[in-house]
């Protein structure tokens, strides 16, 4: 059988498949577990929907652009003293710190808890000093929650299956990009990253500037059409057919205002509680006193007058490529590592996988043979054949002998018995055979496994 030993599974230990028995060195991105894109060589890190970053940056643009082409540039003209150029030099600027935050926000790593190539040890038990391969049994022992000390009050950390530990307080699993993540607000599908604590500022000015945006372009378009108004002497419904631009834009902006600030709104209140999306629908504060609240003040300072925690994570660093079990020759076909019962079963020379239909063929012709079983029970309870019709009776015909006076066994019964022990015989022949055959394959196999 394959073993490992504990040199093997090390991070940085040398790996079975380079040459020469020297380290095969890749980039961390490159194995990297979780469902992270990466570009430029590792120096942005998405999320696995990253393509969904287009459709965020065209729904922010195009409006800018129609509103710069049809509205603004009108404004040029209008307003003296060069300040028809400021309305569209704010539109621009607006929108090109919009785009910043997003990238900025969707391209950085988010607070990614690098996983443990191994389960931690469990309290008062010794493992000898010898390291586990990943989803041992040893799992199994350890507690799916303790308990922590933040000021004052006891929070409980959850154990991670999948990345082997126990997360920090505030942090969450991501299902979507498959990582631990520190202070988890929610995944973004609009950029395509989680939110959490390395980009939650990012992304808070992010919608902020959206929000900004789309109120600037919304209040402009309605001031070009009272000008318009103003100008030619018209209602408000015929300046409005004059510019179905501005119409278009009014419509777009009324909308994503109530989307973008709803969600500014939303986040100022968490930001001055102290909450994360997750922990306000997860676990609600309100009800329970939240031991990471500062104050209002102290919350917000907290958020924006902090540094940026650095990664954990060296995404451009060079390690050792995990091993990898290469499949085996079974029988002339080939074996994957998730079939290793199967090959672990011919090396210790037990009965081939295919042995098993033969069982399951025999088990169906137990179904069949409980009639049979009843037979040979009642063929031992029959008296020899020359006091036959004697001592045994059907019951409908023994109680017509009792009423009629006769103790006679009708011999239908008697033809019947002797036929079902002849199938009976039949079925137990045709097992014996079927067990022989079962037997030699199984004795073929197993030498077949030794060689």
């Amino acid at each position: 059988m394959l073993e490992l030993q504990p040199s093997d599974r090390r991070p940085g230990a040398p790996s079975s498949s380079g040459s020469g028995g020297g380290d095969e060195m890749i980039r961390t991105y490159k194995g990297w577990k979780g469902n992270n894109v990466f570009f430029f060589g590792g120096r942005l890190v998405f999320g696995p929907d990253a393509r969904s970053i287009l459709i965020t940056i065209f729904l922010i643009t195009a409006p800018v652009i129609i509103f710069c082409v049809f509205v603004g540039r009108k404004f040029v003209d209008d307003f003296p003293h060069h300040r028809g150029v400021s309305v569209l030099a704010v539109a621009i600027g607006l929108n090109l710190l919009d785009l910043i935050f997003l990238l900025v926000t969707s391209g950085r790593d988010p607070g990614i808890i690098p996983r443990n190539l191994y389960p931690p040890e469990p309290e008062g038990i010794e493992i000898g000093g010898e390291p586990r391969l990943a989803h041992t049994p040893t799992q199994s022992r350890l507690p799916r929650t303790k308990d922590m000390i933040v000021n004052g009050i006891t929070v409980k950390i959850k154990y991670c299956d999948t990345c082997m530990l126990y997360r920090p307080p505030r942090a969450s699993h991501c299902s979507i990009c498959n990582n631990c993540v520190e202070k988890f607000d929610h995944h973004c599908p609009w950029l395509g990253q989680c939110i959490g604590l390395r980009n939650y500022r990012f992304y808070f000015m992010f919608i902020l500037c959206s929000a900004l945006l789309c109120v600037y372009v919304h209040v402009f378009c309605w001031i070009y059409v009272k000008r318009i108004m103003d100008g030619e002497k018209i209602s408000i419904w015929k300046s409005l057919i004059k510019t179905p631009a501005s119409i278009a834009l009014i419509i777009y902006t009324f909308i994503c205002v109530w989307f973008v600030g709803g969600l500014t709104g939303f986040h100022l209140y968490l930001m001055s509680t102290n909450q994360s999306t997750y922990e306000n629908f997860r676990y609600r504060y309100d009800r329970h006193e939240n031991p990471f609240n500062k104050g209002i003040l102290g919350n917000f300072m907290e958020v924006f007058c902090t540094s940026v925690a650095s990664s954990k994570n060296s995404f451009r660093a060079k390690v050792s490529k995990e091993p990898v079990i290469p499949p085996r020759i079974v029988n002339g076909a080939m074996s994957s590592p998730s079939l290793q019962k199967v090959s672990q079963d011919i090396e210790m020379g037990r009965k081939p996988v295919w042995h098993e239909t033969v069982d399951e063929e025999l088990g169906d012709m137990d179904k069949d043979m409980e009639t049979s079983v009843t037979s040979r029970d009642l063929s031992r309870m029959l008296p020899p054949e020359e006091t036959e019709g004697r001592g045994i009776m059907h019951s409908r015909e023994s109680s017509r002998g009792r009423r009629g006076g006769s103790w006679e066994l009708s011999g239908r019964v008697n033809e019947d018995l002797r036929t079902r022990d002849v199938e009976s015989s039949g079925i137990d022949a045709s097992r014996d055979l079927l067990s022989d055959a079962a037997t030699g394959r199984s004795r073929t196999g197993t030498g077949i496994g030794r060689l």
